[in-house]
């Protein structure tokens, strides 16, 4: 071709390229309130940053190529916050962004440079699943499914983030389960296969919001971390978990400059703590108090709500929080809480970020539902994450700690440090049951009182401290301070600040 007609040729090819699947299916789109694929890249990535990979591709099935224009599957490099992004959009306009062999290679070429180069990957989930002309007979098993062993495997090189914003079948599903952070869009539906498909194989209707929905996986299963309301809310979203994150498993987490007013609730913080140890409160209340001002982002606030976990910063570095929290359960331990902790441990282990545990629990919850859902072994995982932690780890106990929960919690040698305030209490269960169980007396007798205050006596957070099991007793204003003190102290100087990421290949979906 002569170069006078390769360049209008060229031009004329992007054009269909972005034109995606025609403007009917945009306006369509438009008016339900849908951003397209690629609109969903721009409002991500920072301004005249997006640079595409594979535009010119198409289907390999020669009929098909004129109508899968990048065949639906948006790939690139862009900027957030002026750091290197990695991005996979899928366009459902073409062929529902059905996974096939050309636009595997896009999301193979994303991941390896992501990886090679150390940058977070993002994907924004939207897609219909297999596509079937590419995939079915032996030979599309073959190529399709059996191509590529590395496919799913998660090492956590880099940071991945997802976001499910419409119906995904099938890869949008697989990655959002294998990345670090998932938001879902309300009235997005993410699940292993259709309602249709479902339907036919179970001869029973199906409904999609029972079948994926947002509370579905917000409340029951915990395999997102976050529900909103829009597109946009949901990109926020992943570039606000990308802030915390360093961009690779080598590096620190970025710092950041001090909020103005951080800290000025730390005076009062103590009155948030009621003084009877069975009146409930709500955790993230001295969470905020504690940590740098508007910067605590809860994850999986819906699920195991016995635990609060989250990112934050403090003095400007980036910590992850986990925190009993009494407003649930009184703060007993469930198997959602165990699986959605050890989730966490991993995730800040994996990318060096420091581990800052609240304590204030009974113990774990017990009975015949704990145990059919295997609470000893998610107990364990627990423990075993938390052992395996090699970023700063340290502990605050608040009010009590009761049992197996307290080494969970970071109790022992399971932190750097223990701290406590005056209020803590540490023993090996509640001394009301304690004495019921040891003595055999019943409340409102003279013998449970005696005993129950000699019992109360053993559990103050003086003995404890005076076998040097709790390195220090601080006043609750002072916890800010402290923390932020031995987040210095602990600071990982000889690896700059990169652990041993002993848990990478530990499955974000367990």
């Amino acid at each position: 071709m002569a170069p006078d007609d390769a360049m209008p040729d060229l031009d004329a090819r992007r054009a269909r390229a972005r034109a995606m699947g025609g403007a009917a299916k945009l306006a369509a789109r438009r008016a339900r309130g849908l951003l397209d694929a690629r609109e969903r890249i721009d409002r991500f990535v920072d301004p005249g940053s997006f640079v595409e990979s594979g535009m010119h591709a198409t289907s390999i099935v020669a009929g098909d190529r004129e109508r899968t224009p990048a065949d639906g599957k948006i790939a690139g490099y862009g900027r957030v916050d002026g750091r290197e992004v990695a991005v996979v959009s899928n366009d459902f306009t073409v062929l529902g962004a059905s996974s096939s062999a050309v636009n595997g290679r896009k999301i193979a070429q994303m991941k390896r440079v992501a990886t090679q180069r150390g940058l977070p990957l993002v994907f924004f989930g939207e897609s219909s699943g297999a596509r079937m002309p590419d995939t079915m007979g032996a030979r599309g098993m073959g190529t399709m499914l059996g191509n590529d062993p590395t496919q799913y495997q998660r090492m956590r090189e880099t940071p991945w983030a997802a976001a499910v914003l419409g119906y995904c079948y099938g890869s949008s599903t697989w990655y959002t389960c294998c990345s670090d952070f998932a938001v879902m869009r309300k009235g997005a539906v993410m699940a292993v296969s259709s309602p249709l498909l479902v339907a036919q194989a179970t001869s029973e209707a199906i409904d999609p919001e029972a079948l994926g929905g947002w509370k579905l996986h917000a409340e029951t299963t915990g395999q997102i971390d976050l529900a909103v309301d829009t597109d946009e809310e949901a990109l926020a979203a992943v570039r606000r978990f990308l802030s915390y994150m360093p961009a690779h498993a080598g590096e620190a987490p970025p710092r950041a400059a001090v909020p103005e007013g951080s800290g000025a609730d730390m005076a009062t913080v103590a009155s948030l703590l009621p003084a009877s140890r069975t009146q409930v409160y709500d955790v993230r209340k001295i969470i905020r108090a504690i940590v740098d001002r508007d910067s605590f982002f809860e994850l999986k606030a819906r699920f195991g709500k016995v635990a609060t976990i989250g990112l934050a910063r403090l003095a400007g570095g980036v910590v992850g929080i986990v925190a009993n929290n009494p407003l649930f359960k009184g703060g007993a331990l469930d198997v959602d809480a165990c699986e959605k902790i050890t989730g966490f441990l991993v995730l800040c282990d994996s990318f060096n970020i420091p581990i800052v545990m609240l304590v204030d629990t009974p113990g774990f919850a017990i009975g015949m539902e704990a145990e059919r859902r295997r609470a000893p072994g998610k107990i364990m995982n627990f423990m075993n994450a938390l052992s395996l932690c090699t970023v700063p780890k340290l502990s605050v106990i608040l009010r009590k700690s009761y049992g197996q929960a307290y080494l969970n919690m970071g109790g022992g040698r399971n932190s750097d440090e223990v701290a406590a305030w005056p209020t803590a209490e540490v023993s090996f269960m509640d001394p009301h049951f304690a004495v019921r169980i040891v003595h055999g007396h019943q409340p409102g007798t003279p013998e449970f009182a005696a005993a129950l205050a000699e019992m109360e006596r053993d559990s103050s957070v003086y003995d404890i401290a005076g076998i040097y099991a709790v390195q220090t007793v601080i006043r609750p204003e002072e916890t800010r301070d402290y923390l932020a003190r031995m987040l210095e102290t602990h600071r990982m100087r000889p690896t700059g600040g990169v652990g041993q990421h002993l848990m990478r290949a530990w499955p974000t979906s367990f």
